[in-house]
């Protein structure tokens, strides 16, 4: 196995990291988060390497788990929270797992493969993989654990590694709902709830993970504070994106609204289009309210580079409003949030 991305066969990954400042406010800590990017060649055998493997843990893998599996994805991990905390299961652990693309232990994962796969060269690869060289710098080193995030069978390696902890929760009638590493249990009682942080706690302790200390907690879903999941915020009987969710649609906005972006107003809107749909089609079932402001602000950033390319300053208001009007952006084809909500709740009363 080569040490540099010209040479190797089964080859290095260049490590990116970013910092996030998170959890809780009144304590600032600094978390790293690290993503492998495997080598062109290793990418394709990855991906030939998990269509022979997925089908094979697919079958039997729980039903509580989403993500990253065939005909299931965030939507209907979310449905499933909704039909739970409709029915009284309000009680909720918000878990987070410390590090766990970086903590997997290899061998425990390796002995979970083999269970049901027993070719020797297919398992060879896939040490491979896990032992595949990070380039930082002009220094390697080989992981000791963990699942490189960005890889291709990182996924399902993660999937695997977690299952049988969602069938030992399964068979005590615990209700979890897990997207790859992001999970919430949800139960009827706060007793309940405290038992079921037990357990969990005991489960990954047991397959040599760890529950992050601060960021896991028990939460009443019907009152306020509540708790996030998959870019939502469940709270107070309700859910609405959260608010990290909502801050990076509107980076993305200014991004492609600065006053200084020399494109053509149409251009400008073709682009804004498949952001708001986009947005739209994940964040749909909320109150209307909140497209209503969304769609006043998109509008208030175009008038706002409008009114720079007529040499003046400041933020689109005033007789900016009666110049461009709701309408006028409208003739010219933006997405309205507002009207898309109407017509998906006139569908769905058909």
């Amino acid at each position: 196995m080569g040490q540099t991305n010209r040479n190797s066969k089964i080859g290095c990954a260049t490590r990116v990291e970013s910092k996030k400042a998170k959890y809780p406010q009144t304590l600032l800590l600094k978390v790293h988060y690290e993503t492998s990017v495997p080598t062109v060649r290793d990418r394709g055998v990855q991906a030939a390497l998990r269509a022979v493997l997925e089908p094979i843990f697919e079958q039997d893998f729980a039903a509580q788990s989403y993500g990253f599996r065939p005909r299931r994805g965030c939507k209907d991990a979310l449905r499933r929270v909704d039909t739970l905390l409709k029915q009284g299961y309000s009680w909720v652990v918000d878990a987070d797992l410390k590090s766990y693309f970086d903590t997997i232990p290899h061998s425990t994962l390796m002995d979970g493969v083999r269970e049901k796969v027993a070719d020797g060269k297919v398992l060879r690869l896939l040490e491979a993989f896990l032992h595949a060289r990070v380039m930082e710098t002009a220094k390697g080193w080989t992981p000791e654990g963990g699942t490189p995030q960005g890889a291709v069978v990182s996924p399902l390696l993660s999937n695997l590694y977690l299952d049988s902890l969602d069938h030992l929760l399964a068979e005590k009638g615990i209700e979890r709902v897990r997207y790859a590493d992001d999970f919430v249990v949800l139960c009827r009682t706060e007793v309940a709830a405290q038992e079921a942080l037990e357990r969990v706690r005991d489960g990954t302790t047991t397959v040599g993970l760890t529950l992050h200390p601060v960021k896991t907690r028990i939460v009443d879903a019907t009152q306020d504070g509540g708790f996030d999941f998959l870019g939502y915020h469940f709270a107070g009987g309700e859910r609405r994106p959260r608010k990290k969710s909502l801050d990076k649609f509107k980076d993305t906005i200014r991004a492609k609204t600065r006053r200084h972006n020399g494109q053509s107003l149409q251009t400008i809107l073709t682009d804004l289009n498949w952001t708001l749909r986009g947005w739209f089609e994940y964040f749909q079932h909320r109150r209307r309210f909140v497209f209503i402001t969304l769609d006043k602000w998109v509008r208030m950033r175009l008038r706002s580079l409008l009114r720079f390319r007529r040499k003046r300053k400041g933020r689109g208001r005033g007789s900016d409003h009666q110049r461009w009007p709701h309408a006028f952006f409208a003739k010219q084809g933006l997405f309205s949030l507002a009207e898309a909500h109407t017509l998906a709740c006139q569908s769905s009363r058909r």
